[in-house]
């Protein structure tokens, strides 16, 4: 009978631990995409480390290829698997390249056309760019945030997406920013959208 009741314990404690985005206590967390350049400096680190923790607190499972999931198949194929099995994404578009001296539109001969200045901006990763266009494109619910100084090109552009991409600065501590009432307003906001899409999926196609 002891055996039986440590065998059962144990098939227990296993079926908890491989169930994805199930914590220790069985307790069910909503899987989203967390989708960001790898850290190349400390407060990058930390930033990431505070909003996991701060998502975790909401009752999300933050997922991230090749840190908390991982795929041998080609990265978008295993990006499209993952973003089927959440509900929502966060994009933060870190600093990745300086630039220090760099012109757009340079030597342009268009009359419409005009060269201007991109001395001292930061490029960050093309990731940051295909992975919320992905998620847009299957009805996720997106929220990017963009470091300060990165340039806002492409999705990062202000009303692609018809969403606020609110721009941080890492000179501050996350715990400042994430604390802001610019940052509450958006993260109740997107909640709401993810806890729609987490509500309706699986439901019957209807007509009406």
């Amino acid at each position: 009978m002891a055996r039986k009741k440590k065998d059962d314990a144990e098939r227990k404690a296993q079926s908890v631990s491989w169930r994805p985005n199930m914590t220790g206590d069985g307790n069910y967390k909503t899987p989203i995409f967390l989708s960001y350049p790898k850290p190349y400096q400390a407060r990058q680190r930390d930033f990431i480390e505070k909003l996991c923790s701060h998502l975790n607190e909401r009752d999300f499972s933050p997922r991230t290829l090749d840190v908390t999931d991982y795929n041998f198949k080609a990265p978008l194929h295993a990006i499209r698997k993952m973003m089927s099995e959440s509900y929502g994404l966060i994009t933060v578009a870190f600093r990745r390249t300086y630039l220090r001296k760099a012109t757009g539109n340079y030597r342009t001969n268009i009359k419409t056309l005009k060269e201007y200045n991109l001395d001292g901006t930061w490029m960050t990763s093309p990731w940051a760019h295909i992975e919320p266009a992905m998620a847009y494109q299957i009805g996720l619910p997106v929220m990017i945030l963009r470091e300060s100084g990165v340039i806002a090109d492409g999705i990062l552009e202000k009303g692609t997406l018809g969403l606020s991409m609110p721009e941080f600065d890492l000179s501050a501590k996350a715990e400042d920013y994430l604390g802001t009432q610019q940052w509450r307003h958006l993260i109740r906001q997107w909640e709401s959208d993810v806890r729609g899409v987490e509500a309706r999926r699986g439901e019957p196609p209807s007509a009406f």
